[in-house]
């Protein structure tokens, strides 16, 4: 599957800092320190709908930690999936009348369409959940042969207490993870199940569904093994990051991690890192609730995507917050201050400004941080625009528009 273009990104002069992260799994901040490129996996989408502003947060978030390793001088290895079979897909292809590959080839193109758009780095490897099926039957044989996969009906089973480490990716106790895991997507009143938490590998032919021929039947695969599969043949493993919005961290991270670690014995990352929810008329946006904000519809509205992804930044990554629609008129007004300010060529002194925005993006991807360090370098250039002061610098846009589009993907 191809992924969107990449924007040209320019090189900065400076080096930044190594990237810290906070760790869902300890709890605490780590230093990312990768031994050659940095490994990312960020989850992708399941192409039933158009892209809506709580999947630009997460994208928007862990495309910063892309470009901030770049800017340390790592290369970067980043690979993300696309759930192109799955239940909700079918369901509203059905609903609509739609045939679901046609509806997943629509929503997958316009996710490329919105991504490059907000000037997010493409994947190096953008893989479809159809196109890894593959890979899937392949790491189920390695699971069967290290006995943690049984047979329940025509499906295929991955048994959670295979996997040592089960738990200490999301760190919940067990009446959590049996609430989110029937919320999301899970099964655990299915009757013949070792245990309940025990998630679907290969899911049995179903009158009315697609399915693919394998050695276990014709089928196609469970949800988190999918993931688990296109990372380790991508990534090796272990990755460096594995990244997604919050309400990934388990059944979804902690089962992905669970096949990899029962196949490989390997830890499947070195951190977890999260993004948080985006509200909307006071609800988490979701589909099911249909309190969405689409960046296709802001973008055919005439709304320059750069402020959709100020407006975004504006946010830490890890908190969740309301989108409310004055935020996103104010990031239009900030852009145009901000393009104003650049235009000017001299300003106020661009050395400390550049320290700062590459410092507050390896602490935790500190994006508020960084973008009030530009807004106070606007508000003291527009200041003294017209009778500079003397300690203003004649090259200081042209010293901060690399920094302003190469870490934080503004482009002006």
């Amino acid at each position: 599957m191809r992924a969107w273009t990449a924007p040209e990104i320019p090189t900065l002069p400076a080096v930044g800092p190594q990237v810290a992260l906070h760790d869902t799994a300890t709890g605490g901040r780590v230093t990312t320190t990768p031994d050659g490129p940095a490994k990312l996996y960020v989850c992708g989408i399941t192409p039933y709908d158009a892209t809506h502003l709580g999947h630009a947060n997460t994208y928007v978030a862990f495309d910063l930690l892309n470009r901030a390793w770049r800017t340390a001088g790592h290369d970067v290895q980043f690979v993300q999936n696309v759930t192109d079979v799955d239940d909700p897909l079918l369901e509203r292809a059905t609903k609509v009348g739609v045939d679901w590959v046609e509806l997943a080839e629509r929503e997958t193109e316009l996710f490329r369409q919105d991504m490059q758009a907000l000037r997010v780095l493409p994947p190096d490897a953008f893989v479809g959940a159809v196109e890894s099926i593959p890979l899937v039957i392949t790491l189920i044989e390695r699971l069967q042969a290290a006995g943690a996969i049984y047979q329940v009906g025509v499906d295929l089973y991955f048994s959670v207490t295979a996997d040592a480490a089960f738990g200490k990716e999301s760190n919940y106790d067990r009446e959590t993870m049996l609430r989110f895991f029937g919320e999301r997507g899970g099964d655990p009143d299915v009757a013949g199940k070792k245990d309940p938490l025990d998630c679907v590998v290969w899911r049995g032919e179903r009158p009315g569904e697609p399915a693919w021929e394998s050695p276990f039947g014709p089928g196609r695969p469970g949800w988190h093994i999918e993931c688990a599969a296109i990372a380790l043949d991508n990534l090796g493993s272990t990755m460096d990051v594995q990244a997604g919005g919050s309400d990934l961290v388990f059944p979804h991270h902690e089962m992905c991690a669970g096949h990899a670690q029962v196949a490989t014995g390997a830890p499947y990352a070195r951190a977890y890192a999260h993004a948080g929810m985006v509200g909307y008329d006071g609800e988490k946006m979701s589909k099911s609730r249909g309190n969405l904000v689409f960046v296709s519809a802001l973008r055919n509205s005439d709304i320059d995507p750069m402020a959709i992804r100020l407006a975004l930044l504006r946010h830490h990554y890890r908190a969740d917050w309301e989108w409310v629609d004055e935020a996103l008129w104010t990031a239009v007004d900030d852009l145009d201050r901000w393009r104003r300010a650049f235009a000017l060529g001299a300003g106020a002194p661009a050395e400390p400004v550049v320290s700062e925005v590459l410092t507050a993006l390896a602490d935790d991807l500190d994006a508020p941080r960084a973008t009030a360090a530009i807004d106070q370098w606007v508000n003291e250039t527009l200041g003294v625009a017209g009778h500079l002061a003397d300690n203003s610098d004649a090259h200081a846009a042209a010293s901060l528009l690399p920094v302003l589009d190469a870490a934080l993907g503004v482009a002006l």
